[in-house]
């Protein structure tokens, strides 16, 4: 593998956290070199700025003059005055973005015509923060055939469909002139990011059109602005999301096969986006470059996306208890065999029954992403909603998970059976650390649902004790 490609492992190498595997311990990581693990996006509070850099990478003939490597040519804006360990920093940020912006390799011809393609990926630096790298690949304007660019976002915070909308007035300005795109993305980077269902207008000028009010709106349900659902609706039945849903509960291998960048990464997320309240903390990579396809072969958790041109490859290497799935047509290539009994058969029943009702009747994205959404999280409510109870607060005010009793308290033996293997998954101990250490059930989303159910079962209660 190339320089370029060590370099890129380098940049993607994040500090281990708690758990039951062997990940854990620094001694076996320093021996996975092809890790790129990502927790899920955070929900970010409104004030931050929308972005770090806008980078246009563009295909440049390599000095042997036969193939082309991807290039950053235009970047904004230009970091001068760092400190020695920034700008280590990033030169590894920057040498490890145009990878992900072409993954396919390096077979590219001059196009007549190029469908665009939007997408995103994430980097995750050895501090354990995470940079997002939103995409647009597009044919540039101009006659005869031409080599594809991309314009691509760097920013900290998880907000696809925002940065899409923002990509838009990029392109519609690269259309003009790149002089013109510069006004534009610095009034977005002087703007704060707006709070969940708030929205910040920016004014641009552009030539011959005048001054226009460019407003972006950030959705009200923060841990759903990352996601969306409707291309992964499209080529997964319910049942087959269901039993990704499970795959990934349980930490195992994913492959998701697809031709298009655009549906990858949607894909991708929309699978990791299912597991909310928990945070999928392995290796994460939405579109896989050619030069870390090793990365399937991994003994440790994955969820990565490959394009289909590199099938064969992933087909012949050696892999163990994977679910590979193929997005193109909706089949699943290989399996464990197992999917349809990890989780319990009411709850299933439960999940595929509420995502069927009524789904035809949906427009937006957003009440989509909601009806989705909502089964799952209801299934964690049902499952492992009580776990606040079972924290013991010492003196401190420093909390003790007391698994036994919590799973013990499930008086259903199937929701008990699954609960007992969840625990040990480093899905559920991050989360309880996080509990531990708060002294207070974060008010979120998750917590409103949990509070909602406990009351509908003191009401379902008091209503039989009436009947009674």
């Amino acid at each position: 593998m190339d320089g370029l490609g060590r370099r890129l492992r380098a940049s993607l190498r994040l500090k281990r956290g708690r758990g039951g595997s062997a990940q854990d311990n620094p001694g076996e990581a320093e021996k996975e070199p092809e890790r790129a693990r990502e927790h899920c996006l955070p929900n970010f509070a409104g004030g931050q700025h929308f972005f770090e850099y806008l980078l246009v990478v563009s295909l440049k003939k390599k000095r042997s003059g036969e193939d082309y490597e991807p290039t950053i040519t235009y970047q904004f804006p230009k970091r001068e005055n760092l400190l020695r360990g920034q700008q280590e920093e990033e030169e590894r940020l920057l040498d490890a973005i145009p990878l992900f912006c072409f993954p396919d390799g390096n077979e590219w011809a001059t196009l007549p015509g190029y469908r665009r393609e939007t997408f995103s990926f994430v980097l995750t630096n050895v501090d354990g923060s995470r940079k997002i790298g939103y995409c647009r690949r597009l044919l540039p304007s101009g006659p005869g055939p031409r080599l594809p660019k991309v314009y691509c976002i760097i920013s900290c915070i998880g907000c696809f469909g925002l940065f899409s909308k923002i990509l838009d007035e990029v392109e519609k300005r690269h259309q003009i002139s790149m002089a013109v795109i510069y006004p534009f993305m610095q009034g977005l980077r002087e703007a704060a990011f707006p709070a969940p269902g708030k929205t910040v207008t920016l004014k641009s000028f552009i030539p011959d059109s005048g001054t226009e009010f460019i407003s972006l709106t950030r959705p009200l349900d923060s841990h759903l602005e990352h996601v969306d659902f409707s291309s992964l609706l499209h080529c997964l039945s319910f049942e087959q999301i269901l039993q990704i849903f499970a795959s990934a509960v349980l930490e195992r291998r994913i492959i998701f096969l697809a031709e298009g960048l655009s549906t990858l990464s949607q894909c991708i997320h929309a699978a990791a986006a299912l597991l909310y309240p928990f945070s999928w903390a392995h290796t994460y990579i939405p579109v896989v470059p050619e030069s870390l396809l090793a990365t399937v072969c991994c003994p440790t958790p994955f969820m990565v996306g490959v394009q289909m041109r590199f099938r064969q490859e992933v087909l012949e290497s050696p892999m163990e208890e994977v679910l590979l799935v193929n997005l193109c047509e909706g089949t699943f290539l290989m399996s464990v065999g197992d999917e349809k009994d990890i989780l319990p058969p009411k709850l299933q029943d439960d999940i595929l029954g509420s995502l069927g009702q009524g789904i035809n009747e949906l427009q937006t994205s957003e009440q989509i992403n909601e009806h989705v959404s909502g089964p799952f999280v209801q299934f964690f409510v049902k499952t492992v909603g009580h776990y606040a109870s079972y924290i013991k607060r010492e003196a401190s005010g420093q909390g003790r998970f007391q698994e036994r009793a919590f799973c013990k308290a499930l008086t259903s033996k199937t929701k008990r059976r699954f609960v007992k293997k969840f625990v040990k998954t480093q899905l559920f101990s991050l989360f309880i650390q996080e509990a531990e250490k708060s002294k207070n059930p974060p008010a979120g989303y998750f917590q409103r649902k949990i509070l909602e159910y406990e009351e509908q079962k003191k009401q379902k209660k008091s209503r039989e004790k009436t009947v009674k």
